[in-house]
């Protein structure tokens, strides 16, 4: 059935879930400090009350505690600090251990209509979930469902499928390493490879680039590696909201006398001054100051400069032979320097200017950090990795690092801090879809099963797979797929598209509202949460951004009796699915998580004797060719030099380019607020920040209301458009040409078809733009399938 435009249910709610009354005051200079301990104080007691923030933050990251389900930042090995924490996990963690809890009753009192109409911010704050629901076709409202009923429902739909390339298994980076190996072991014996990730849409595109240049697609430094390096790269990466934890890591690597250039279009705070709360400067004093250079550099434009990097340390080693170049690393360790030296020497300069935005002093003078530097580490996130031209962007900066000799020594290499806890360990245990041969033969040795080799689709290729009718089935083991992804009417249709979607969740979200005929809501444990099998407290594992694997243990009750693990949920369903007959022991694995570890040890490599080493006081790490032996997996058997073509992204006349970013009271799709003090703005999300040169062009003023318009070619070569209504116009130095919108509102002007070269990562950073005025007009009505 088909609805059409109706009444407009969001004013029905509380003021202050009005994402539209936005308020622009002044940016912070700073971060951390007094302000974020008293945020991430108020925020806990109101959500948890104070015997449960005390309980929880105290656990937070330490040794016996439990993993914070909000970033992926590495804990520094050794002593931990009291409080482990920062403000967006302290936040992170009230999200979770909330008391408010949405219960069966919940959803009597609102019909799916009525969900439809609230934002993302009012149904994460409604709290956990507590049962099964199921919301069957023709009905207008989620009922209660017995968990062997939910699991024989899954288990019909998919067995009803022609093909098992019909379903599609979605993974969120929070799910644990153990629960993650056990739904591609469930899945692959189910017959597909369909295993998109949430690493589809960040870090793909550093995997792609670092697989061929090292032979490996994950960083290779340490905490340790940060603290003695002399020089630190930050491009694309805003670690005072994304990574706070960074900033005490940076502040060490400055004591000890390193430089850090920071290279983004926006001035963050956490890359200007940072004050730690644990410190006595950090209170009483003005904290320390980041970035030694900033470099404010046009969306698009971090290839031209790493590009011009290389040409001018080129002509610094010619004027001092040796003294740049490592021309023993590069002989013995590396391939294809001569092609990459030829192409370098060629870059055009002016090319570099324009491309960046910079000058040419600053040029040469982060060009001579680079010469002084004996030990240099570049880190990025996905302001490089949502490019369309991603992989080669990547590709300039390991060249830059290959050729000064910049990995396999301390104080050296190549830092992609993913975005989203366990991600990486996501990977790890086999969460894709082009797993290597070597590691499903060791599962099908392992379980005698036989796993298929037909590769399966990523994120966006689930996306068209589903509405194009070839797939119809959709589980999504965490995450909040409608909201993460990109177009979002297409994506919304495709999941509608479906005969059955299910959810396995913590917390109400959208991709609980855009269902398919029937849908799934499945409730499930939390990091914070106790996990309790045959009177024996079980523990997961999780793996940071720096390949470090340890425990997790969750200390809390969790929101009710009928809430299952992560793990339980899985086997029950492959027990279901398979039959009892099936050579995995699946009962096994649901009461014994030791039992997993062993069998990840057999399959996955550099985890034998996995058990034994999780359990040392940091747990252990992954093994990494590159850093530990200067060995390069790749098809040459060395560093490969990697030669692209220039690419950089003009401004069209009269256009802007749009990038996605989070707001400080956010995590990934988690709406902790509507607030983002960091970057000035207060009560609301719908905001686009523009150069006030910009703002004049346009004839413009600040606070004027407009809609944002993407452009783009569609596959019959005609210009598409996407529209987003209703943005407050916010001043803010963003480089002339560029504008930002927080996502995931801004969502819908990504097109599904524009994505990076080679990883097909949504390109969300590069966004052709116009601005109308509003009309008016909130939000757009939607259509419901």
């Amino acid at each position: 059935m088909r609805l059409g435009r109706r009444r407009d249910v969001t004013r029905d709610f509380d003021a202050r879930y009005d994402e539209h009354s936005a308020v622009a005051t002044g940016r912070e200079r700073e971060a951390a400090g007094v302000k974020a301990v008293m945020v991430s104080l108020q925020r806990g007691l109101k959500s948890m009350g104070p015997w449960r923030t005390a309980t929880s933050l105290v656990r937070l990251n330490q040794r016996h505690g439990f993993d914070c389900p909000g970033c992926a930042w590495p804990e520094e090995q050794g002593g931990r600090k009291f409080a482990e924490f920062c403000e967006n996990g302290a936040k992170a963690v009230a999200e979770e251990a909330t008391k408010r809890v949405v219960t069966p009753e919940f959803f009597a009192r609102h019909s799916i209509f009525d969900l439809d109409g609230r934002p993302e911010y009012w149904l994460s704050q409604q709290g956990r979930l507590t049962h099964p629901m199921v919301l069957r076709e023709g009905d207008d409202h989620y009922r209660p469902i017995s968990w062997d009923d939910a699991y024989r429902l899954i288990a019909d739909e998919l067995r009803s499928l022609d093909d098992p390339n019909g379903a599609v298994f979605y993974t969120s980076g929070r799910t644990s390493n153990e629960a993650a190996f056990l739904y591609q072991l469930m899945v692959r014996s189910y017959g597909t490879n369909n295993l998109p990730d949430c690493s589809n849409m960040c870090h793909e595109s550093s995997g792609a680039a670092l697989t061929d240049q090292i032979g490996i697609g994950k960083g290779s430094v340490t905490v340790d590696d940060i603290t003695q390096a002399d020089l630190i790269v930050i491009a694309g990466q805003n670690p005072g909201t994304n990574h706070p934890r960074m900033l005490s890591v940076l502040e060490k690597a400055k004591a000890n006398g390193a430089k850090i250039i920071a290279v983004n279009p926006l001035p963050e705070a956490g890359l200007i001054r940072f004050k730690d709360p644990q410190k006595v400067h950090g209170v009483v004093g003005h904290g320390v100051p980041i970035a030694d250079e900033f470099v404010q550099i046009r969306l698009g434009g971090d290839m031209a400069l790493f590009a011009g990097l290389g040409r001018l340390l080129l002509e610094a080693d010619d004027r001092a032979p040796g003294s740049v170049v490592d021309r023993d690393f590069v002989d013995k360790h590396c391939a294809n320097f001569a092609e990459y030296e030829a192409q370098a020497r060629t870059v055009d300069l002016d090319t570099v200017l324009e491309a960046t935005g910079i000058g040419r002093e600053q040029l040469d003078k982060v060009a001579q950090m680079f010469i002084d530097s004996e030990r240099t580490i570049a880190c990025w996130a996905m302001g490089l990795t949502q490019h369309r031209h991603a992989v080669p962007m990547i590709a300039e900066i390991t060249n830059v690092l290959l050729m000064c000799g910049m990995i396999g020594k301390p104080g050296a290499g190549l830092c992609p801090v993913r975005g989203h806890s366990n991600v990486q360990g996501d990977r790890t245990m086999g969460i894709w879809e082009k797993m290597p041969e070597t590691f499903l033969e060791a599962l099908d040795n392992r379980f005698s099963i036989t796993s298929p080799r037909e590769h399966g689709v990523d994120t966006v290729g689930a996306i068209r797979a589903m509405r194009d009718g070839t797939a119809k089935v959709f589980m999504g083991m965490g995450g909040n797929f409608a909201t993460a992804t990109p177009d979002t009417a297409v994506t919304e249709a495709a999941l509608r598209n479906c005969t059955l979607t299910v959810q396995v969740s913590t917390k109400l979200n959208r991709s609980h509202i855009v269902h398919g005929r029937t849908a799934l809501i499945l409730p499930s444990l939390g990091r914070t949460d106790r996990d309790v099998k045959n009177g024996v407290k079980q523990q997961v594992s999780v793996e940071d951004s720096m390949s470090m694997v340890h425990l997790s243990r969750g200390s809390l009750n969790p929101p009710s009796d009928d809430v299952r693990s992560e793990v339980a949920i899985i086997c029950q369903l492959a027990r279901t699915l398979l039959g009892t007959g099936h050579p995995v022991p699946w009962e096994t694995f649901n009461i014994d998580y030791d039992a997993i570890r062993d069998a990840i040890a057999a399959v996955v490599p550099g985890c034998d004797d996995y058990n034994a080493k999780v359990r040392q006081p940091d747990g252990f790490q992954l093994p990494h060719p590159p850093r530990d032996s200067r060995e390069f997996p790749t098809r040459t058997g060395k560093a490969n030099f990697a030669i692209n073509p220039l690419q950089w992204v003009p401004v069209p006349d009269g256009r802007l380019i749009l990038q996605t970013l989070r707001s400080h009271d956010q995590y990934n799709t988690t709406i902790y607020g509507l607030d983002d003090r960091y970057r000035g703005v207060k009560g609301g999300r719908r905001v686009v920040f523009v150069n006030t040169a910009d703002i004049e062009r346009f004839g413009l003023s600040e606070g004027d209301r407009v809609d944002l318009i993407s452009e783009f070619p569609g596959r019959d070569g005609r210009l598409e458009e996407r529209r987003a209504k209703d943005f407050m116009v916010v001043p803010y130095e963003t480089p002339v040409g560029n504008a930002a919108a927080y996502y995931p509102e801004t969502n819908a002007l990504v097109p599904l078809d524009h994505v990076a070269e080679r990883s097909n990562t949504p390109v969300s950073k590069a966004v052709v733009i116009r601005l109308e005025r509003s009309t008016g007009v909130r939000a757009e009505d939607r259509v419901v399938t």
